[in-house]
């Protein structure tokens, strides 16, 4: 899931300490992070509806996924050189082009090992909700010892 800008605003986050003994459940469970769909806890990590146990996760990496903007940058040129023959033509796909290459964003996750091999967990657009989650990851892998 792609998380949009508005949803991370300053001071909508909550990040637990692991020294928080409020949030120690009965079971020994301790929350390190937790937002909408993402929680992470020494014994578990949820996703939206994806749940990893934290014993088979055996690192965390963030990630960072560049937009491709090759074609983008293709179809701004073929715009340019239609614009000696045609110009709104060539103006029109040279707008459109723009506004795509503006538009693009870097999207970032969090990889995770596990015994069955890597895999992508939650997407976002903001580096700092993704540092943080990282950070949670970490602690909760520290934390189970």
């Amino acid at each position: 899931m792609v998380l949009g800008a508005a949803q991370h605003a300053a001071g909508a986050l909550r990040q637990n300490s692991a020294t928080n003994p409020q949030e120690e459940s009965a079971m020994g469970e301790k929350t390190f992070f937790e937002y909408e769909d993402v929680k992470v806890t020494n014994a578990r990590f949820i996703n939206g509806g994806q749940t990893y146990a934290m014993s088979n996760v055996t690192s965390v990496k963030a990630f960072e996924q560049k937009p491709r903007r090759l074609g983008g940058i293709f179809i701004l040129v073929i715009g340019l050189a239609l614009t000696m023959n045609n110009p709104p033509i060539g103006i029109g796909i040279m707008i459109a082009s723009a506004l795509y290459l503006y538009f693009q964003k870097t999207v970032y996750h969090v990889m995770l090992a596990t015994s069955a091999g890597e895999t992508s967990a939650p997407k976002t657009l903001q580096r700092e909700y993704l540092n943080k989650v990282v950070s949670a990851l970490n602690e909760a892998i520290v934390h189970r010892g």
